[in-house]
């Protein structure tokens, strides 16, 4: 069986496996290419050939035990009905939904997948072409990640238009967050028909809900999505990432059924061992800093992180995704650390 499969299954492993978020990426040249090749972001992200192509580009450069599909976690925000483009140097831009009229306009969940049927044959490529040792991940946004951008109409600081709504019309945004987790579910649940052999849930901004709404809007949707998902594909393995939870990481996989919870880099890997690892495998969670900078401390983070969490079943990776201004090497610094650092 595929290491992370076994990670994933909760087997402690002599050597963790590894990939990294953001593993396709703007730190690679041949990525770069591919890129301008495409002509524009959402262009690559709809070709299926071409996001196949940065999909692979790191597994044959570093032989990291899994990839992940080259895609956005706003591609089904668009697939919805908003419209989404992306600025030069400054990230996604979407039309807003700040009302009753906003939410009546968007598509159902049963609407999305001809705008996504790209995204899902990029899939099939993938898993026919990667290595047979190399786990295919799909993924999507968090219900609660994807509301805020489509509420902002791009991303923003504290989530502030979001918590904004959320006081103001509770109904609106509670229906949107409902409407997103029923698309989600759809929207996974073809990547997993097309090929996709484990599923990542990136509640990137789950750290900005506190209390009672962290429960109703990042627990209980990932909660529903993971059981519907395991309902419909049985052994399904989930990866849940409610980034910035802090306190909350504990307990969160039996509380929504995840596999493993991804952990950010402001989390101590002792602490996460004790509190969290206890409930199954964790994944992470290198600071991305250190591929940027490099040398000892690069070896040192990754060797104390190994370390922490290896009296369970562990995946390595980063606590967020690699930066554009990362070096190359400084990964393959990582890979043969991790690989070495259990040997």
């Amino acid at each position: 069986m595929k290491t992370i499969l076994r990670a994933l299954r909760g087997e402690t492993l002599p050597t963790p496996p590894i990939w990294m978020m953001r593993q396709a990426g703007r730190y690679l040249p041949e990525y770069r290419a591919t890129r301008a090749q495409a002509g524009d972001f959402l262009k690559l992200c709809y070709n299926p050939e071409l996001a196949a192509e940065v999909t692979l580009q790191p597994i044959r450069r570093y032989g990291f035990d899994a990839a992940i599909l080259f895609a956005d976690i706003l591609l089904i925000a668009q697939a919805l009905g908003a419209e989404l483009w992306f600025e030069t140097g400054e990230g996604p831009r979407l039309s807003t939904i700040t009302g009753p009229d906003g939410l009546r306009a968007l598509k159902g969940k049963d609407d999305i997948h001809a705008t996504l049927g790209p995204v899902y044959e990029t899939v099939r490529i993938l898993s026919r072409e990667l290595p047979r040792e190399t786990t295919l991940i799909g993924f999507a946004g968090a219900p609660w990640t994807v509301a805020t951008y489509m509420i902002a109409g791009r991303g923003t600081p504290d989530q502030g238009p979001a918590h904004a709504l959320k006081s103001a019309d509770r109904a609106t945004f509670e229906a949107l967050i409902d409407l997103l987790t029923e698309a989600t579910i759809e929207y996974l649940s073809a990547q997993v028909e097309a090929g996709a052999e484990v599923i990542k849930l990136f509640d990137s901004w789950a750290g900005s809900l506190k209390g009672a709404d962290f429960d109703d809007f990042a627990l209980q949707p990932a909660k529903r999505i993971i059981a519907a998902l395991k309902a419909r594909h049985p052994g399904l393995p989930i990866i849940a990432f409610p980034r910035e939870a802090k306190e909350r990481y504990e307990g969160f996989a039996r509380a929504t059924g995840a596999d493993c919870v991804a952990l950010d880099n402001s989390v101590d890997a002792a602490w996460a061992a004790a509190h969290v690892q206890v409930d199954g495998c964790v994944q992470g969670n290198l600071t991305p800093h250190h591929l940027v900078t490099g040398g000892q401390p690069l070896v040192d983070a990754t060797r104390e992180i190994v370390r922490a969490f290896s009296g369970g079943p562990h995946i390595f990776n980063l606590g967020h995704g690699i930066t554009p201004d990362a070096d190359p090497e400084n990964v393959r610094l990582m890979i043969e650390t991790v690989r070495g650092a259990a040997a």
